[in-house]
């Protein structure tokens, strides 16, 4: 079976919205709409990414400064007592919705009544029409004249490499040449370069000391955050209590880390599709199903949010 992927459920959640209505989505109503809509209008979204950035500018020269600064934990750093050489400082990001913008592609989706599909999302990758996100072109090119290298770890396939090193290249982040040194990691650019960013972050973690890591999924900072439906897992138990276990799990793994978030970790917002949508979709899977259907990501908008009732009234 296919492994989940946050944007088919996004998809199954837009269409879902638009064929229960006589009209196009209502940005009143749909939550997809209005998660649009935030990210492209809200001055609270802008001040989100921002605060996120300034306050990495702030910690910068700590991190260079101090040798034991590392934030990827597939980074063991020097072994102690080692009397190699200091490795030089790079920062990791994440692309879509970390640096580069791609709003623009959901609503165009959303105004359609069409999902997520891969043949539409490399034609706008092609179309490099994505803007800087707030904040990451200011920190990033300062970043580079202070000597970081900074690595672009994404998930857009390998193929769609040279569109995304040409939008970067045009808002001016910092990219150099491949034939000086890739920078921009994609997926399946390698054998083992798969969904799992580790395996990438661990290839930059030997030549480099990793000081920040940017992104706006669990994902960009840990391995094994996102839920699975390949069969070898799923065997005896349902995908639903896999969602269950992993949301659980993802929360644990995000507090036992808490000291690296706004120190060495830095998160963006993206209300609109990601590895918690995913998990938060399984979970709501009836027992014993093993794959997922729009019926049941739709079934996401009332299944996952928590009600509480009003307190009692006191008695006097």
């Amino acid at each position: 079976m296919a492994t989940v992927t946050s944007r088919s459920l996004f998809a199954a959640l837009l269409l879902s919205a638009v064929s229960s209505a006589q009209s196009p989505a209502d940005p009143n109503r749909d939550p997809a709409a209005l998660a649009v809509a935030w990210q492209q209008h809200a001055a609270e979204y802008r001040a989100c990414c921002l605060q996120t950035f300034n306050i990495a500018h702030a910690l910068l020269d700590t991190a260079l400064e101090d040798p034991t600064w590392i934030a990827a934990i597939e980074d063991e750093g020097p072994t102690p007592g080692s009397s190699g050489a200091i490795l030089p400082p790079a920062i990791v990001v994440d692309v879509d919705e970390t640096v580069l913008d791609n709003s623009p592609y959901a609503a165009r989706r959303l105004a359609s009544g069409e999902g997520f599909d891969p043949k539409s999302w490399s034609a706008w990758v092609a179309e490099r029409q994505a803007t800087a996100v707030p904040g990451a072109l200011a920190f990033l090119t300062e970043a580079t004249r202070r000597g970081v290298t900074v690595f672009y770890v994404t998930n857009r396939e390998f193929a769609d490499e040279p569109a995304t090193r040409d939008n970067l290249l045009r808002l001016g982040f910092p990219v150099p040449p491949t034939e000086i040194l890739d920078v921009v990691l994609t997926k399946r650019e390698r054998e083992d370069w798969g969904s799992d960013k580790g395996t990438r972050r661990r290839h930059v973690a030997a030549s480099f000391r990793i000081v920040m890591l940017f992104g706006d999924d669990l994902g960009d900072f840990l391995s094994a955050v996102k839920p699975t439906q390949s069969p070898e897992r799923h065997t005896e138990e349902s995908l639903h209590r896999h969602g269950q276990d992993l949301a659980l799990d993802r929360l644990a793994r995000t507090d036992e880390f808490a000291a690296h978030w706004g120190t060495r970790w830095f998160m963006l917002p993206n209300p609109s599709y990601g590895s918690w949508f995913d998990t938060l979709a399984c979970a709501t899977l009836p027992e014993g199903a093993t794959k997922l259907v729009p019926d049941h990501a739709a079934a996401l908008r009332t299944k996952q949010i928590e009600l509480r009732e009003p307190s009692p009234a006191k008695q006097d």
